[in-house]
């Protein structure tokens, strides 16, 4: 186990040696440009992830906030029968009208308890328009889209810092390359007869 974490240690220690910096002649301009634009979107996910995070928990909310005050529960009247049984634990959807907030007369299906009978009243939810809507978020429901968002917004985040990260390597990778290459051009011939 001591071995392991020591040479982890060394390997840690190397990495952040590498991207550390310093004088050496060796490294070259683009090796330093690397090191600045890995210590950068290091330092971009340290202080966004947070970031990130909260604001996707206080998007979940505002959208929450945003159906209770555009929605209504109205009531609609069945112009037909519900079927006794609903399917998968769904309530069958049945025809019916309702006054949109606007003082309009809709009609459209809407959930009813298995086998309401014609004339019978329900209540469902509309949006501003008067379309039929689904039931407003509950706070669990509102919770949960928080907390995975919380979980998600950084990982999205992380890939992306990432791919630009792999860009950015993948490219200043070519520039060191056709540095080599130059390099190699000119002094090449000194070293070999070809």
């Amino acid at each position: 186990m001591r071995r392991w974490l020591a040479a982890v240690a060394a390997r840690a220690t190397r990495v952040v040696r590498g991207l550390w910096p310093d004088r050496n002649p060796l490294r070259r301009t683009v090796d330093r440009v690397e090191g600045v634009v890995v210590s950068t979107l290091a330092v971009a996910f340290l202080a966004g992830a947070p970031l990130a995070s909260v604001a996707a928990c206080g998007y979940g909310a505002r959208e929450a906030r945003v159906q209770q005050a555009a929605w209504h529960q109205v009531p609609a009247v069945l112009l037909a029968t519900a079927p006794t049984t609903g399917y998968g634990g769904y309530q069958p959807e049945v025809r019916a009208w309702w006054t949109a907030p606007d003082g309009v007369r809709r009609t459209g299906m809407v959930p009813a308890p298995p086998g309401t009978r014609t004339g019978s009243t329900v209540r469902v939810w509309t949006d501003a328009a008067g379309r039929p809507a689904g039931p407003t978020l509950q706070l669990l429901q509102v919770n949960g889209q928080a907390a995975l968002a919380a979980i998600l917004a950084p990982v999205f985040l992380g890939v992306v810092l990432l791919a630009a990260g792999l860009l950015a390597h993948h490219l200043l990778g070519r520039q060191r390359l056709a540095s080599w290459e130059a390099e190699w051009r000119a002094i090449g011939p000194q070293w070999s007869r070809r």
